[in-house]
């Protein structure tokens, strides 16, 4: 009986963990289609170009939600693993390890926004 239960909330974990994920990502889509279409329009180069898209997308979503969403997923997505699924354990390691990207990227746009772009002279708007 308690084995029924225990399988059961990993499965459940695993819903949530993937789903959060998927969510996570729509920032990214959105900010990543952004910069290039502004990139083809003004015809322009550089870190700038593509770091003030994905600044945008982020300010829109919120700085909170990059941090908090990919820490919330790797949370229930390492509690999922059960042993006899191969393919969910699999997948919630590439899940992981999407996070962990997302938590990079996020890290690293913040850190251009308030660190190297004000030292850099291109101040934000």
């Amino acid at each position: 009986m308690d084995d029924i239960l225990t399988h059961e909330r990993k499965r459940k974990w695993f819903v949530w963990g993937t789903v959060v994920t998927c969510t996570l990502s729509i920032p990214l889509i959105i900010g990543m289609s952004n910069a290039f279409r502004g990139i083809s329009t003004e015809k322009a180069t550089g870190l700038a170009a593509v770091a003030g898209g994905l600044a945008e997308a982020y300010v829109t979503f919120g700085v909170v939600l990059a941090f908090a969403l990919p820490i919330t997923a790797i949370f229930l997505l390492s509690r999922s693993f059960a042993r006899g699924h191969g393919v969910r354990s699999l997948f919630s390691l590439l899940c992981i390890c999407w996070n962990a990207l997302m938590l990079a990227l996020a890290g690293l746009f913040l850190w251009l926004y308030l660190v190297y772009l004000p030292r850099a002279g291109g101040h934000p708007r």
